[in-house]
């Protein structure tokens, strides 16, 4: 009896450790890469007792308002200069917690194949939030297409333009709807996840692409009451590992680079 009560209080113990080591980790991601990413950390996570729960998302609202309302726990899509235009204009306090990669940003067409083709008075399409914007015109400016009032401004729009020789009119939408519309415009400057999930090939159909120095590294973020738990540094460490190197070098060959 005594024996009896020994191993059902030993199973009772067993199963309340099996339980708190395993912890919970929910985060908000776009579909590619950032998704697929975390898709593939998630078996060295649990073997570390880390349970990750992955929500897609297609904008870049979203998965910020829930992490700050603590609907998730972190989440994986943006940049920094996004991040930090979305904290000064929504009062949030986001943070980041380790940089993972860069998408270099690319200009598409189904028009034309070159720079040099586009027409005057082209309509061109580009993102129509701050950071993304500026970051269009800023490659845009670097291929000598336009030149900026402030040829350092992140947070550029089309008002912001002091040259523009080939009266470019530009069309600013939201980014995701940049592949959906590629047909009704001259060219569209296109986030490198939007255009991975439309099946573009940014190293081979960009017109013109950021380099691998690109300053927009993508970030995982999350609250300051959070972003230094044991589940989110592990989650920091096994994104940052050898093996997601080379998974996105093989994968994504160029079309997503390593930050770290």
């Amino acid at each position: 009896m005594n024996l009896k009560k020994t191993l059902v209080a030993i199973a009772a113990v067993a199963t309340f450790s099996s339980a708190a080591v395993a912890e919970k980790l929910s985060v908000a991601a776009t579909p590619v890469p950032h998704a697929e990413l975390l898709e593939f950390v998630k078996p060295a996570l649990a073997e570390q007792g880390v349970e990750l729960d992955v929500k897609v998302f297609t904008d870049y609202v979203q998965p910020n308002i829930q992490v700050d309302q603590k609907r998730m726990d972190a989440n994986f899509f943006q940049h920094q200069p996004y991040l930090d235009e979305f904290n000064s204009g929504r009062g949030t306090n986001l943070v980041t917690v380790a940089g993972i990669h860069v998408e270099p940003f690319g200009a598409y067409s189904s028009k034309i194949s070159s720079l040099d083709e586009l027409k005057d008075r082209a309509v061109v399409a580009i993102p129509n939030d701050p950071t993304n914007g500026g970051r269009a015109l800023l490659l845009l400016q670097e291929a000598g297409l336009i030149a900026l009032k402030d040829e350092s401004k992140i947070t550029a729009t089309p008002r912001d333009i002091a040259d523009n020789p080939k009266r470019l009119n530009f069309r600013e939408l939201e980014a995701a709807t940049l592949p959906r519309i590629l047909n009704q415009v001259d060219m569209a400057l296109i986030n490198t996840n939007y255009a991975l999930e439309a099946g573009l090939n940014p190293s081979e159909d960009a017109m013109v692409i950021e380099g691998a120095e690109s300053p927009y590294v993508n970030i995982l973020v999350a609250r300051p009451d959070n972003k230094d738990s044991d589940a989110m540094q592990k989650l920091a460490n096994a994104l940052k590992s050898d093996a997601v190197r080379e998974f996105i070098k093989e994968k994504y060959e160029g079309a997503v680079v390593p930050a770290f």
